[in-house]
């Protein structure tokens, strides 16, 4: 069930709480897990999003459907050198694997927003 935001769940012992806050910071570190992935957008328009909106985290976006099922767009820079299909897909992945392991709600779709490519890596120095 929601409430403002936040998942709670009763079950025989009582209440179960989740703040929106854990939930944006389980699929934020889940999505930076990925090999490839550079970091989360945070460019002016996400800075926009943050502070107009109380369902935005540095670069994820969490909204949901009349049926309180989740909706997640990811907003990230992926490495030069990196498959961005490939990357998008073990994100997608990862962040329904660490949503589902943590909290019991139903995701109907993880949406990766590209925002931009990388060349920072010291590897790419010698180009």
């Amino acid at each position: 069930m929601f409430n403002n935001g936040d998942i709670y769940e009763k079950n025989e012992n009582g209440k179960v709480y989740c703040g929106k806050n854990i939930m944006l910071s389980i699929i934020n570190l889940a999505a930076k897990e990925i090999s490839g992935v550079s970091s989360l957008s945070s460019n002016f328009g996400s800075r926009l999003r943050k502070f107009f909106s109380s369902n935005y985290f540095e670069g994820v976006k969490v909204s949901y459907t009349k049926n309180k099922n989740l909706i997640i767009d990811l907003y990230l820079n992926v490495f030069f050198g990196y498959s961005v299909t490939d990357v998008a897909y073990r994100v997608q992945e990862n962040v329904k694997n660490g949503i589902s392991n943590m909290i019991s709600t139903k995701i109907e779709g993880i949406n990766i927003h590209v925002m931009g490519v990388d060349f920072s890596r010291e590897d790419l120095a010698k180009y």
